[in-house]
């Protein structure tokens, strides 16, 4: 199953909504109406509810959908909780650690252990979840090595430029299918975003929107090594953008050419709909760049202080 930060929030809230007695005994959990809630797209949702369902905090009834047990295992829900708080927590300072330098770039489990304070299986975890996202990589014999993905200007540069040459390719592919129960999903979610007050919804959630969008699209393509090496890159560069300011009138014109682009697939008019997509991300490149320059200068400068000090 595929988890995401947004995916793990999603499932914690839910937990703490059942144990608060907001989501109570039998009540349907409906994915439509968790994702309209918390303005997400379907996707964090289902791996939200399969990963719930596998923890026991919710059950899954044949052609019925997800429900609230009968019987609540209050001390069940809440060790899930406080699971899913934790990791999360803990895995956001291990990556923030990597990207601002305080971690090297050889790590032993032992010494992530004591530094985070986590179990040998935790601290496996957060190593297996740094590996699946793309940064870290185990090294032949013992230790852990971290990888730069993302972690410089240049990088990150190249993460776009790699998106320009395969998201409008995929479009082309003569395997490409307009799908319009994934286009209708997709305008929903762009459009309640420009309906609601952007200025409120989480950062991670409008991140992670995004790259829902592109990835969903790019699914259409039919072929799998393209979505594969999308969500990689994706997994990649979050770990910068989270850092960024988000500007958020800048994600309400992001939403606009989305839609366009969902527009022109509804017309059939793929072509136009690839060059948008190039153009879009070419922009993207543009503004983005210079944040991650800024940034990097930034995080060298402070480096460069704390090490005279």
């Amino acid at each position: 199953m595929r988890t995401t930060d947004l995916s793990n929030k999603i499932a914690l809230r839910i937990a703490q909504e059942i144990l608060s007695g907001a989501l109570k005994a039998g009540s349907h959990i409906g994915t439509q109406t968790i994702a309209n809630n918390y303005q997400v797209s379907r996707t964090p949702v289902r791996d939200a509810l399969i990963a719930l369902e596998q923890a026991k905090v919710l059950e899954r009834i044949p052609n019925r959908g997800y429900f609230v047990p009968e019987q609540i295992d209050r001390s069940l829900i809440q060790e899930f909780a406080e699971d899913q708080g934790t990791d999360a927590s803990v895995y956001q300072q291990f990556a923030e650690d990597w990207l601002t330098d305080v971690l090297p770039e050889i790590v032993t489990e032992q010494s992530l252990r004591q530094k985070y304070s986590l179990t040998k299986s935790g601290t496996q975890e957060l190593l297996s979840r740094a590996t699946r996202e793309g940064w870290a990589e185990p090294k032949d014999g013992y230790g852990w090595k971290l990888l730069p993905v993302a972690k410089t200007a240049e990088a990150f540069d190249e993460i776009y430029q790699f998106r320009m040459a395969i998201e409008p390719a995929a479009m082309l592919e003569p395997s490409f299918e307009v799908n319009r129960k994934v286009l209708d999903e997709l305008k929903r979610t762009q459009a309640g975003m420009l309906e609601k007050d952007i200025s409120e919804t989480p950062g991670e959630v409008l991140l992670l929107n995004g790259s829902d969008f592109h990835e969903e699209l790019i699914r259409l393509s039919g072929n799998p090594f393209f979505l594969m090496a999308l969500q990689r890159v994706n997994r990649m560069r979050r770990l910068m953008e989270y850092r960024a300011e988000i500007n958020r009138e800048r994600i309400v014109e992001q939403c606009s050419e989305h839609l366009e682009i969902i527009n022109l697939l509804e017309r059939g008019e793929i072509v136009d709909a690839s060059y948008l997509m190039r153009r879009h991300l070419s922009g993207a490149l543009k503004r983005k760049s210079p944040i991650a320059w800024n940034w990097s200068a930034q995080n060298k400068e402070e480096n460069q202080i704390d090490r005279k000090n």
